[in-house]
């Protein structure tokens, strides 16, 4: 398999690049790459060009860029998956499978039954380690574009800067969908959507509340409980068939 590489910094008129000191250390020492391996890069916004390595040195490696290649495709929908913060390492896995899912971006949530103290998630590290998961993931599955993941904001502000023509989706309790709504996505996909994942402990009946008053659609899954960090990759698989998210016509 031809490594793919991510440089957030590459440009639409360089022929060679040095690489970002990361991927240039993985390349010699995990790799173990010469020159005239092949190699393709990525920026992070949906350019990926074929490419092969010019040099390897003791303190940079040298790429080559060659012809653009096509990429996975992206969705049609700008997805916005907003996310509690869960406890442990939890949050770590629902942004892999997120990014590798298809989402644009990746909103995590502070709400009423957050169970992760703020010193846990407010420092900056965290938030790059995020931020790492998701190249990563972008990296494996294909995609060339690396959603941003956004730092902890309370539900309110997450609400109030949604795009005024998103989708709003709630994912609730069985009983707190309301009567013949709660099962079903909108029939026609929409340009963007917010999809609302909640903590281990639920939504708060405030927090319900307020989703509904700013037009959120309450969606359940089915009637079991599902797990926290397990909830998210059910929803956003169902929106893919749904909506044909991604598909080649």
């Amino acid at each position: 398999m031809v490594p793919r590489l991510y440089v957030p910094l590459l440009g639409a008129s360089d022929r060679t690049i040095d690489l970002p000191d990361d991927e240039a250390g993985h390349l010699r020492r995990v790799l173990r790459v010469k020159a005239g391996a092949a190699i393709r890069l990525f920026d992070g916004r949906g350019r990926e060009v074929a490419a092969r390595v010019a040099a390897v040195l003791p303190d940079r490696v040298v790429a080559e860029i060659g012809d653009p290649v096509d990429a996975a495709p992206e969705w049609g929908v700008r997805v916005t998956l907003a996310q509690a913060v869960l406890k442990g390492d939890k949050i770590d896995e629902v942004i892999r499978d997120a990014v590798m899912m298809g989402v644009s971006a990746m909103q995590l949530l502070v709400t009423a039954r957050t169970e992760v103290p703020a010193p846990a998630w407010s420092r900056g590290r965290r938030l790059e380690r995020w931020q790492r998961i998701a190249v990563s993931s972008a990296k494996q599955c294909g995609r060339a574009v690396v959603p941003a993941v956004l730092a902890p904001a309370p539900l309110g502000d997450v609400l109030a800067a949604a795009e005024p023509s998103a989708a709003k989706l709630m994912l609730v309790e069985p009983s707190a969908a309301r009567a013949g709504s709660g099962t079903a996505l909108p029939a026609e996909a929409p340009a963007a959507a917010v999809v609302l994942v909640g903590p281990e402990g639920g939504w708060s009946a405030e927090e319900v509340a307020l989703a509904m008053a700013s037009g959120c659609l309450p969606l359940s899954l089915g009637p079991r409980t599902l797990r926290a960090d397990a909830a998210a990759v059910v929803a956003l698989s169902v929106m893919q068939y749904a909506w044909r998210l991604g598909a080649r016509d």
